[in-house]
């Protein structure tokens, strides 16, 4: 292990676990969307639209983020930690879409808080450190995520119900969260004697805010649908669905941490380009596959690309933001962004109804293919 790495664990350790924690969380969700839909007895497009609830929820979240950091300082990766714990257990109410709805506007709001006050974190200490440390803590999400999806996998193939999954799941986060408590407050930042600007950054937050939706929506594509996919469409044994999310989340991180090195040498603009462009190839191939192989490797390819667009898009804009906005212009970014989240599983699930999931993923090829001219297009310096 590099130096350099050994560094950046030891400085982000509290963000770090709550990332890893956030990811177990939407890991064992993603792989027990099967089980969910049955129990909501709901169609694809009706389950689709249920899911705007998370996106809401998470919406909310990220307006209130740079507020409840500020109020619960040290204790807010710890308090949302916990929180987010027992709304995942949330999903064994589910008995309709009906009763779907409210669950995921509670998970949603909850476990996105947890994220986006994690990434907060992130950006403060890379400004206190001057250490790239995005991709990295984003790798321990897709890591955990990985290895989330696929124990709930193993699981569902030994035939265990949603109500043994949870908690069993939740120990392992209950450990995670304990991590994130700080002994010791938050390091001060030096004072900035610079003037702060009349206003946000807005050509920066609108052009990274249009490279997390197009991520947000890839991503959730590929957690909640690829699951389904593999079963149904490709005719998959029950259980058999979640390595679909586990191959996300297995090759995010790997291409997370392999993202931490080659950013701090080409610079995070030559990477968002080359993965996004490598991104939409993946989707393309996993649309166009004809076996459970050749999806996988689909997504493997997707998730290559997609791997280190939000974590690098979020670190660019902390540098072109001032340091007294910086925790308000990536919540507004991550709140423009996370739209994704209300378009990404409705859109999916229409698509899917009528078109069937082949055509979804194609889609998703097409919006992918914009992060190109949006990085392109980003300022060179702060607003």
């Amino acid at each position: 292990m590099s130096q350099s790495l050994l560094k950046a664990i030891t400085v982000s350790r509290t963000p770090l676990a709550a990332l890893g924690a956030t990811g177990f969380l939407w890991g064992t969700f993603a792989a027990m969307v099967p089980v969910v839909k049955m129990r909501a007895e709901a169609s694809d497009a009706v389950f689709g639209l249920a899911l705007l609830g998370s996106a809401a929820g998470g919406m909310l979240a990220m307006y209130l983020a740079p507020a409840l950091n500020k109020k619960l300082g040290r204790l807010a990766l710890p308090v949302l930690g916990l929180c987010s714990l027992i709304a995942l257990q949330l999903p064994v109410l589910v008995t309709s879409p009906l009763s779907l709805f409210p669950v995921m506007l509670v998970l949603g709001m909850v476990v996105a808080s947890f994220d986006v006050n994690a990434n907060l974190r992130i950006s403060s200490l890379e400004e206190q450190h001057g250490l790239h440390l995005m991709n990295l803590n984003h790798a321990m999400f897709s890591l955990c995520f990985g290895m989330a999806s696929l124990a709930v996998g193993a699981m569902r193939a030994r035939g265990m119900a949603l109500e043994q999954v949870l908690p069993l799941m939740s120990v392992v986060i209950f450990a995670a969260g304990i991590l994130t408590i700080e002994r010791r407050g938050f390091v001060a930042e030096d004072e900035d004697q610079s003037p702060t600007p009349d206003r946000l950054p807005w050509r920066a937050i609108l052009l990274i805010a249009l490279m997390m939706f197009v991520a947000f929506v890839s991503e959730n594509t590929v957690e909640t649908w690829s699951a389904l996919f593999l079963e149904r469409e490709l005719g998959g044994a029950p259980g058999q669905g979640g390595f679909g999310p586990a191959m996300l989340g297995f090759t995010m991180a790997a291409f997370r941490l392999a993202g931490q090195l080659t950013t701090e040498r080409l610079g995070e603009r030559r990477v968002i380009f080359w993965s996004g462009l490598i991104g939409m190839c993946g989707a393309v191939a996993l649309s166009q596959a004809p076996t459970q192989g050749m999806a996988l490797l689909g997504i493997a390819l997707m998730a290559t690309g997609l791997a280190v667009i939000v974590p690098t898009a979020t670190s660019l804009l902390g540098k072109l933001s001032h340091r007294r906005q910086r925790d308000m212009a990536i919540s507004r970014a991550w709140m423009i962004g996370f739209v994704g989240f209300f378009v990404g599983p409705t859109s999916i699930g229409y698509l899917s109804e009528h078109f069937g999931l082949r055509v979804a993923f194609l889609v998703v090829a097409g919006l992918i293919g914009l992060i190109l001219p949006a990085i392109l297009s980003l300022p060179t310096r702060k607003d």
